[in-house]
């Protein structure tokens, strides 16, 4: 018997593929698949989805890209840090903190500098 994929299930097939590549059982992926089918995440472009594994289980990061999503414990919210902010905060937190520095030094000459004119004058 002859069947036709479309493109979409050629993607499915091949996003399938990876996961099992990667380690995942056929069980787990088929959990994730009808879970991700059931609660309609399946409605939008396949390109739009974007799935993560780490071996044991299968997340699909949400659409604003500041969730992760276990489709094999019914979409509960995994644990996700988003290290580019993280990395931002402390890049400005140095800066601050180097401004304050030079402030900080910029009152320590004075001081300095007002001492040493007290002393001499």
């Amino acid at each position: 018997m002859r069947r036709l994929y479309g493109f979409r299930d050629l993607v499915a097939l091949r996003v399938i593929k990876s996961l099992l590549d990667n380690g995942m059982s056929v069980q787990r992926i088929r959990r994730a698949w009808d879970y991700l089918r059931r609660n309609g995440r399946m409605d939008q472009h396949l390109s739009e989805i974007k799935l993560v594994t780490d071996g044991q289980s299968i997340f699909r990061v949400a659409a604003d890209d500041d969730e992760l999503l276990d489709a094999l414990r019914d979409g509960q919210l995994a644990f996700f840090v988003a290290i580019d902010e993280i990395t931002r905060s402390v890049e400005e937190d140095v800066s601050r903190f180097e401004l304050d520095r030079e402030r900080f030094l910029e009152m320590i000459r004075r001081s300095e500098d007002g001492v040493i004119e007290e002393q001499t004058g």
